[in-house]
């Protein structure tokens, strides 16, 4: 699971920081185990992009109905004047490989960058080059891991996330259902949001696509999503 923020800087930053809370909160009401793949701090506040991985029975088939532009509208705490803001984050879902499929990957069709890392996690991770960027030239997709001390550790997990992504792309061209998936993430642009998450003037949560509306915002946030999720799945049978 990938959540980026939109354009807006700070205040898009601390969003996709709110929503990165809010799924890792679901994650642990379910039961589900999380896995953090790669994670780049804000410049002042919040997070400017996140990956990680959720998996339980049936992960995948719950949170594919998140995927797209999630909207914020709230007063600013980093303006003084007070103002109402809106702000914005795309999440993206990618199903991880089941064990008996493999996907071939060339290593001359990898570029393979190691860099120092960056944000938290302590001294340690700017003393050595252990963070890796890992490029599948063919596709263009690009994937990077920095969260681990070891640069072998990172580049497994890299390569996880690469091959995952890879295997979409075939599954696309056989798979109606993942030529949809992929169709939706050519559709995210800000402005087509699935959600809006309202904080001021009144508090409300509405998903734009089965035109339902939750009042108890702090829940939602707090990881009560279930309802939107249960929704959208039931709306498309």
């Amino acid at each position: 699971m990938s959540i980026n923020a939109g354009a807006g800087g700070t205040e898009a930053q601390d969003w996709a920081e709110m929503l990165f809370r809010m799924y890792s909160r679901w994650i642990e009401r379910r039961g589900f185990k999380f896995e953090m793949i790669d994670f780049q701090p804000g410049d002042e506040a919040g997070i400017k992009g996140v990956t990680f991985t959720a998996s339980g029975e049936n992960a995948f088939g719950y949170l594919k109905s998140e995927i797209g532009v999630h909207r914020l509208v709230r007063i600013s705490p980093f303006n003084a004047s007070g103002k109402r803001h809106t702000s914005f984050a795309s999440v993206f879902v990618y199903p991880e490989l089941d064990a008996e499929i493999v996907v071939d990957v060339d290593d001359k069709d990898l570029r393979i960058d190691v860099f120092r890392a960056s944000g938290a996690g302590g001294q340690h991770v700017n003393k050595t080059s252990s963070a890796v960027r890992i490029t599948h030239l063919p596709s263009g997709i690009a994937v990077q891991c920095q969260q681990e001390k070891s640069q072998h550790r990172n580049k497994d997990l890299a390569m996880k996330v690469l091959k995952a992504r890879l295997y979409q792309l075939e599954r696309k061209k056989q798979d109606d259902k993942m030529q949809e998936l992929h169709d939706s993430k050519e559709d995210i642009a800000w402005g087509s949001q699935i959600r809006s998450y309202v904080l001021h003037p009144y508090q409300m949560v509405k998903d734009h696509r089965i035109n339902l509306d939750v009042g108890n915002v702090n829940d939602v946030l707090d990881g009560g999503i279930d309802v939107f999720i249960e929704g959208v799945l039931l709306n498309k049978k």
